[in-house]
């Protein structure tokens, strides 16, 4: 895959594994608790096919990425990607660029052409790192009603 030479990429599918992921992945979901954040992901994996996978600089665990395949009338067969985190300890090495260019190339590889994601309005460099680093379109608001539980 161009770009990605050098760097390991692993899709956490064990327990044991999955669990490694959290200590990049709460930088992203702060408010998941490492078990939440295991039975969320093991859920989906067996529900929605999402995929988790880390990237590696030599043995250092430095991004992850959390993708599932998707289709909706709006925009046909797709990849939604649900999580994208670069450990903060590294950032601004390149690696969300390369981790996410993995993502376009499983795509490519799987026959989906269209990735699409949703990033929180506070997040100002990661929409600047979409639209011009990645080339992304800003197409839409995503709006969120959290539902009272009885």
């Amino acid at each position: 895959m161009d770009g990605n030479e050098g760097y390991i990429f692993k899709e956490l599918t064990s327990e044991a594994e999955i669990r490694s992921g959290f200590q990049v992945m709460k930088y992203l979901r702060t408010h998941l608790t490492e078990q939440s954040y295991l039975d969320l992901v093991q859920e989906a994996q067996v529900k929605e096919d999402y995929r988790l996978v880390a990237m590696y600089d030599k043995t250092q665990m430095v991004a992850v990425t959390g993708f599932m395949p998707m289709i909706t009338l709006y925009n046909g067969r797709f990849i939604w990607v649900c999580d994208l985190v670069t450990d903060p300890t590294v950032r601004s090495k390149g690696y969300g660029k390369i981790l996410l260019n993995y993502v376009h190339d499983w795509a490519i590889e799987n026959g989906y052409t269209t990735v699409s994601l949703s990033s929180g309005l506070q997040r100002l460099d990661a929409h600047r790192f979409y639209e011009e680093k990645m080339g992304y379109d800003k197409v839409s608001y995503v709006f969120l009603k959290r539902l009272k539980k009885d």
